[in-house]
């Protein structure tokens, strides 16, 4: 994933991810009132289509077996190679293997309902296992690179909580809701990652990137900045990039809220106004009506 086609590619994957579960959630919540919302790790796509209506979870399965079969094995040549920073990536793919795998599964054979506590743990075990490996990298992120994998543990750890908590509160809009966004955040953090560290027309002023590789026990970062003026210019920028991205989100995910609900709102609004109008028609009473009922 040391490259700038290996943060944009999943950075965009769960980006779209995590915008497409804050909408459903929003909706879901709406629809079905607070009493009746159940957090749900996955949506359903609204087609006629069967086999689309799981395509997220075919989507994810498929992406997540790819991504591992380009972590451990050398292209054009194909071979098997055991690179521990490659290793750890794959690893993080093969329990989102685990997770699209078993939800598609309890899908086709309508087990979900009786099996969702466990889906919960395995979508938990995803966030666990990526703060888990981020923490303890064979490849130690230093300089510039460091920082922003540092705030990448910040964002994969609030995903770990919210997953957490929806998993024991199978009722809890909030959660879900964090949840859905710290994906997104985690997807929009690595592009931005792509761009600052692995595209030279992004690199923060008075840092370059790093062309050679680490020998010895000389530890080099994708980043190398000049003085230490230019590298803390470096990571308040990162700082305020990370303020950005999440403000973005949230402005986008409350204008999504708003628009939902006033949706729900005028929908609520027909459809009582219709029922009231039944009820009324049923009720009404003509003056024939009262004259046969006198007689």
């Amino acid at each position: 994933m040391g490259t700038f086609i290996g943060h944009i590619v999943p950075g965009l994957a769960l980006t779209l991810l995590g915008l497409w579960h804050a909408i459903n959630t929003v909706k879901s919540y709406l629809v079905k009132c607070p009493a009746n919302f159940t957090v749900r790790f996955w949506y359903r796509f609204d087609t006629p289509q069967s086999i689309l209506k799981h395509l997220q979870l075919i989507s994810i399965l498929a992406f997540s077996i790819l991504a591992i079969l380009m972590q451990v094995l050398e292209f054009p040549s194909f071979h098997f190679a055991f690179k521990l920073d490659s290793m750890e990536h794959a690893t993080m793919f093969i329990h989102l293997t685990l997770f699209a795998g078993f939800s598609l599964y309890t899908e086709l054979t309508d087990s979900f309902e009786l099996l969702s506590g466990f889906v919960g743990i395995l979508a938990s075990s995803i966030f666990g296992q990526e703060y888990f490996l981020l923490h303890f990298h064979s490849t130690d992120h230093v300089g510039l690179e460091g920082h922003y994998h540092w705030l990448l543990q910040l964002i994969v750890l609030v995903s770990l909580v919210a997953a957490v908590v929806a998993t024991c509160s199978p009722n809890g809009f909030t959660a879900a809701l964090v949840l859905s966004i710290s994906v997104a955040f985690q997807g929009c953090w690595f592009i931005n990652m792509g761009f600052m560290l692995w595209n030279p027309m992004f690199v923060p002023e008075g840092c370059v990137r790093n062309l050679t590789q680490a020998s010895g026990n000389v530890m080099l970062g994708a980043v190398t900045c000049g003085s230490d003026e230019a590298d803390f210019r470096a990571r308040a920028l990162a700082n305020l990039q990370f303020s950005w991205i999440l403000a973005a989100i949230l402005a986008f995910v409350g204008l999504a809220c708003l628009k939902l609900a006033r949706k729900c709102n005028i929908t609520d609004r027909l459809t009582e106004y219709e029922r009231l109008h039944s009820k009324g028609s049923d009720s009404t009473i003509t003056p024939e009506g009262l004259k046969q009922i006198d007689s």
